[in-house]
């Protein structure tokens, strides 16, 4: 079991290894293409347009790409929510059954006492009743 939790560990640390570098990646190249358009010469023909499409552009990719990893990490939040849910129904189940196997261990225990007394009053009024032995 602990085997599989490491495992389990590495592969979220791999994950997360790769949603950081997944978006440092996004970020480098929207630096790229930002730092190449300051570039360029202003021979175009309406650079303010131009630079709002790219800006425009850019933004739109760095906001698909945080979509991306933070979809990836709701969807692993939300399987975690759903196993510990699960685990919770579980224990609790597990709960009322250990709760009706301790009655029952309760109600046989009055059971033996009461049947232990009536053996131990059965064995003293026998004992009574019965003549002692002679002895010759």
């Amino acid at each position: 079991m602990n085997a599989q939790a490491e495992k389990s560990e590495l592969m979220d640390e791999d994950t997360n290894l790769a949603a950081v570098s997944e978006v440092e990646a996004g970020i480098r190249d929207f630096v790229r293409k930002d730092v190449a358009y300051l570039r360029r010469p202003a021979s175009t023909p309406n650079p303010e347009t131009q630079a709002e499409t790219l800006a425009d552009a850019a933004v739109t990719n760095v906001n698909t790409l945080i979509q991306r990893v933070a979809g990836a990490s709701l969807g692993e939040i939300e399987a975690l929510i759903s196993e510990l849910e699960g685990l919770r129904n579980l224990m609790h189940d597990e709960g009322q059954r250990i709760q009706r196997e301790l009655a029952g261990y309760a109600q046989l225990s009055q059971t033996a006492m009461k049947s232990t007394r009536m053996i131990a009053d059965n064995l003293a009024q026998w004992r009574r009743s019965t003549p002692e032995p002679r002895q010759d």
